[in-house]
């Protein structure tokens, strides 16, 4: 596959491994501590900041998962390259389906049963994108290896 490709899915990958475990040992754990009067507003903040942050971020990291199909060196484990596009679709369905609607649903005031389900549903999405850490790492090495060869 093309270095470049690899290296740009690794880059957005390891961006959005890192966020997620910071949003979820951090940030996601202060919403209960925000406060009635202040919260609605904070969850409002919330939603349309980190959106301007992650969505690039996830389109970049889509975009080139995909493309690793079809430029998938011989000796590159192209299963692998598969599993990985499979958890990205978990990580989007998962964001889609369960995060955000908890979002939403917070966004007009703090909902101690959508709060504690978005904490614990949002662990879907910090196992999967570390595990993608994980393949995206395994293919760089293989790839670097082929190289030196």
């Amino acid at each position: 596959m093309s270095i470049h490709i690899l290296i740009a899915n690794f880059a957005a990958t390891f961006f959005l491994v890192g966020l997620i475990w910071m949003v979820q040992v951090v940030h996601y754990p202060l919403f209960d501590d925000v406060g009635e009067p202040n919260y609605v507003r904070y969850q409002q903040r919330h939603q349309n900041n980190i959106s301007i942050i992650v969505a690039p971020i996830m389109l970049i990291e889509l975009a080139t998962a995909i493309l690793m199909i079809w430029y998938a060196e011989e000796g590159i484990d192209k299963s692998l390259v598969y599993v990985g596009i499979g958890l990205v679709v978990l990580i989007w369905l998962s964001t889609a389906l369960i995060q955000v609607p908890c979002h939403e649903k917070l966004v007009r005031g703090f909902d101690p049963a959508a709060y504690r389900w978005l904490v614990n549903s949002n662990w879907i999405r910090t196992i999967a994108w570390t595990a993608r850490g994980g393949i995206v790492i395994w293919l760089l090495f293989r790839m670097l290896t082929k190289i030196e060869n």
